[in-house]
């Protein structure tokens, strides 16, 4: 089966053709850093009412609703392939119907998510602000994120009986109105170079305190997102890059 290795500021991902149904255990191998390609999760393009749809799964064979940096990889993988032929369409996701844009600077906008606030939570010490970007996040805000738990409270948080579908968690440190410092903990994956729909979900809970605008750098340890804020209409930009193509007969194997 041939493949396309793509990511979004290194969050990366192993891009199939579909339509195409996969199980947890096909999933987990081909994300496999030793003995399969290697990523994040995988994306399944398919064509779909003159448009496209994506399919995410996560590294652990788990199906995510929506991935920001993701569907920036769909939408420009789409156009260059000839799915689509126009640099605006529109992306079928299991979160919705979700608008994009190729720019001619080889960045990709697209709608994020309509936020919505969730509860409150403290776990094993954390403050955290749940928040619905199609799918769930929890962030916390600290002072150095470069020294953040994150390898211990990220799991803890992600497993929490609070959050029964688990839950990607951000922590978050303010550099200025314009300016924040995340870093994610994935559900089914652990700590990413980068969360598209977080970076989003860590702006919409620090506008709401007050602490930053509705224009913000999102620095990542991958690079930079540029969030949006409408409303509780969120929207990104950000690169989507290649990184290789090839084929596998991992598939095959577990026929």
């Amino acid at each position: 089966m041939e493949f396309t290795k793509m990511h979004g500021l290194g969050n990366d991902f192993v891009v199939l053709d579909g339509p195409l149904e996969l199980t947890a255990a096909q999933i987990a191998l081909l994300c496999d850093r030793r003995t399969g390609v290697g990523a994040d999760g995988v994306l399944v393009v398919s064509p779909a009412d003159g448009s496209v749809r994506m399919q995410y799964y996560n590294a652990d064979g788990g199906i995510a609703e929506m991935c920001g940096n993701g569907i920036r990889c769909v939408a420009r993988y789409a156009f260059d392939r000839g799915i689509v032929s126009e640099s605006s369409f529109e992306v079928h996701t299991d979160a919705g119907l979700f608008p994009v844009s190729l720019t001619d600077s080889n960045l990709v906008g697209t709608y994020l998510a309509r936020a919505t606030h969730g509860a409150e939570h403290a776990i094993g010490g954390v403050e955290l602000q749940s928040v619905d970007m199609g799918n769930p996040h929890a962030v916390t805000f600290v002072d150095d994120v470069d020294t953040a738990p994150v390898a211990n409270a990220g799991p803890a948080v992600e497993t929490d009986p609070s959050f029964p579908q688990k839950t990607n968690v951000e922590f978050v440190q303010v550099d200025a109105a314009d300016r924040i410092s995340v870093r994610t903990w994935e559900r089914g994956v652990g700590e990413t170079n980068a969360c598209g729909t977080g970076a989003g979900a860590a702006v919409v809970v620090a506008h709401r305190r007050g602490l930053v605008g509705t224009d913000v750098t999102v620095a990542l340890l991958g690079g930079e997102l540029s969030i949006r804020l409408d409303g509780d209409d969120v929207w990104q930009e950000g690169p989507a890059d290649y990184v290789f193509e090839g084929s596998t007969t991992l598939l095959e194997d577990l026929r």
